[in-house]
């Protein structure tokens, strides 16, 4: 009997004890972000404390009061161009400046307006400067810069893509920036040269798989206006660009006037010889008179002087650097020997004004300290400034025909 009993007890209390469990939420979990708020005021006082506390960096600039400056860049008669665009933390500005002037030629000739892909001309770029550096044994300068006509020439080679197949981004990544991806080239690179690695295959292939991992791999078709091209055929049928077409003009005393010859910086990594070298007087005629007959230029030279402004968006040069009537031919040569004038800075030349009877000029910028005005990408070259800082132009051919007939080479 007592047997029976505790049999049906248990049973009762089984089943009531299954029916609580029936009735209570049974609790789950997931997988959630950490969060102590406290402990990160605590590290971000911590670092802030600690942080190394750095003065303002403090230049002598020009004092720009009184003067009567352009002021947007609706004042100036300008020709077709695409809107700028940054090229972040890199040293790409002469493909940006020059891809952006090929734009403008490209609707020059065909009324045609695209937007193309700097970042293609940059790969290949990169891989033919490696090849340089192992032909060379590691005698080429390594840098992320380049010179307008390495674009010309890495198009004739490789050609060029529409900039939608290869922007040379990252999901996510708002601006470039090849600070890393041009540390690890050049650690390579230098290894290479201090083991005597000279195996050219392998360096390309180490070289183009860093580029890859940091800006893509770039496209060997592309499709445009539902027809398949490789890049030189959509250079050659759909854009009709020669490379041939375009010509580099400088102006030193360095080289005889109406020869050809190297333009002798670092940039220049190839060592060209292309260079149509004019008298000064020459040199800024080209600038004055192409602009005005519809013709833009990518040009480049120095933008670190006490008279050239981001926030004022100018360029000039001031008295106590050098007086308007002595800006000559010795005055920029002399300070392209002494490199006070350096090859700084790539920009696209677009458009042009006459302002209390002196030239300003209108010039598209991808970096950074264009951005810090009230026009956003531009900055305004005095004529002054061109003449004496402005060191190189690239323009098409036909603009300067007569004078190129004065070159015997």
């Amino acid at each position: 009997m007592r047997s029976f009993f505790t049999f049906v007890l248990s049973l009762f209390l089984l089943t009531g004890f299954q029916q609580l469990l029936a009735q209570e939420k049974r609790d789950t979990g997931s997988i959630q972000e950490y969060k102590n708020e406290f402990w990160d005021s605590i590290k971000t006082a911590a670092d802030k404390f600690a942080e190394k506390k750095e003065k303002p960096e403090m230049k002598f600039m020009m004092n720009f009061e009184g003067y009567d400056l352009p002021a947007s860049t609706d004042q100036f008669t300008q020709y077709w161009h695409n809107p700028p665009i940054s090229q972040g933390r890199s040293g790409m500005c002469w493909c940006f400046s020059t891809t952006s002037f090929l734009e403008s030629e490209i609707y020059r000739t065909t009324k045609r307006k695209i937007k193309l892909s700097e970042l293609f001309t940059v790969y290949w770029e990169y891989v033919e400067k490696t090849k340089g550096f192992m032909e060379s044994r590691g005698e080429t300068s390594l840098g992320e810069g380049s010179e307008a006509n390495a674009v010309t020439r890495i198009w004739k080679k490789y050609g060029i893509v529409p900039r939608e197949d290869f922007i040379g981004l990252l999901p996510g990544q708002e601006f470039y920036d090849h600070e890393k991806m041009f540390e690890e080239i050049e650690n390579y690179l230098n290894f290479v040269k201090e083991k005597n690695m000279w195996d050219e295959d392998a360096a390309v292939a180490t070289v183009k798989s860093i580029l890859n991992h940091y800006i893509g791999q770039p496209p060997g078709k592309v499709t445009f206006e539902g027809k398949e091209y490789t890049p030189l055929e959509f250079m050659n049928k759909v854009l009709k660009v020669n490379p041939e077409d375009y010509v580099d003009i400088m102006s030193l005393m360095e080289l005889p006037y109406y020869s050809k010859g190297e333009y002798k910086v670092p940039d220049n990594w190839w060592h060209s010889k292309d260079y149509y070298n004019v008298p000064l007087d020459v040199f800024t005629n080209i600038v004055k008179e192409a602009i005005r007959n519809g013709y833009t230029m990518a040009i480049g030279g120095d933008v670190s002087e006490s008279g050239y402004s981001a926030h004022k968006e100018v360029a000039m040069v001031p008295s106590y650097d050098i007086p308007a009537d002595y800006i000559d031919e010795n005055a920029r040569q002399f300070r392209f020997s002494n490199e006070s004038t350096t090859d700084d800075h790539g920009i696209h030349l677009v458009g042009y004004m006459t302002l209390n009877g002196q030239d300003w000029y209108l010039i598209k910028d991808s970096g950074s300290g264009s951005r810090n005005g009230a026009n956003k990408g531009y900055y305004f070259y005095h004529q002054d400034y061109v003449k004496l800082k402005i060191m190189d132009l690239m323009i098409h051919k036909d603009a300067v025909k007569d004078i190129l007939k004065k070159f015997s080479n």
